[in-house]
């Protein structure tokens, strides 16, 4: 995915540029493996206020930073509402089958009885 014209973010990795240790380092927190969790079972795009989990707004703000640099996710605006979306097609090409193993991983995770992000 790449700007669009007017667009007010613009540090989006480049499909060519996703590489795995990238991916990798993004998500080694439960917070930002949490927001992929939720991305990948919305059939939506979310908005980033719409997340459920329990940290500042600062926090949050660098938790989709990391996302969208490594290449994981997608941010657009839509009027003041910033929109994200799992860059699904991207990370598959780039590192086949990753997405679904964290994504069942996470879903492990916050599984009956463990502990939320």
């Amino acid at each position: 995915m790449t700007a669009q014209a007017g667009e007010r973010i613009t540090d989006h990795l480049p499909a060519a540029d996703i590489a795995l240790q990238g991916v990798l380092d993004a998500l080694t927190d439960p917070v930002r493996r949490s927001i992929v969790r939720q991305l990948a079972s919305a059939d939506q795009e979310i908005a980033c206020g719409a997340f459920d989990i329990d940290v500042t707004y600062s926090t949050r703000t660098h938790h989709f930073k990391v996302l969208r640099q490594a290449g994981v996710i997608h941010q657009h605006y839509e009027g003041t509402v910033k929109m994200n979306v799992l860059r699904r097609e991207d990370l598959e090409s780039a590192v086949p089958g990753l997405l679904d193993a964290i994504v069942a991983a996470a879903n492990r995770e916050s599984g009956p009885g463990r502990r939320r992000e």
